[in-house]
């Protein structure tokens, strides 16, 4: 089974989400940030790697909060999502057109992709 990472990052109440550029299948779709575990990492060194990578921010990583496992292109998935402190860096979009910072009850009003939404389903926001 793959594994793939999303971040449940805080701040002031309101919760991440970010909007991927358009294209693809995920395209402008809303989504916690995250990404693959590739081979050799743990879901939390992904993670790290992943918000690094799409939005030039370093994070401290605390306690997995929720999974939820899906398929993609026949494939099985599970998505852990874990707490994201940031740490230091300025967002900076790389792979989303937007971020937002929204309030728990209203993540369920943007078009999440499919895995988020049963993510969200288990997250206790």
């Amino acid at each position: 089974m793959h594994q793939s990472t999303a971040a449940i990052m805080e701040k002031q109440g309101l919760v991440l989400i970010a909007k991927r550029k358009p294209g693809g299948v995920l395209g402008e779709k809303w989504e916690f940030p995250g990404g693959k575990v590739e081979p050799g990492e743990t879901p939390q060194k992904a993670l790290t790697r992943e918000l690094l990578e799409e939005f030039e921010i370093r994070v401290t990583i605390g306690k997995c909060l929720a999974s939820h496992s899906f398929t993609n292109r026949d494939k099985e998935y599970q998505l852990l999502a874990y707490e994201a402190f940031h740490l230091s860096g300025d967002f900076v979009l790389h792979e989303h057109s937007e971020i937002k910072w929204v309030n728990p009850k209203e993540i369920g009003l943007y078009d999440l992709a499919s895995s988020d939404k049963g993510l969200l389903s288990k997250l206790n926001l």
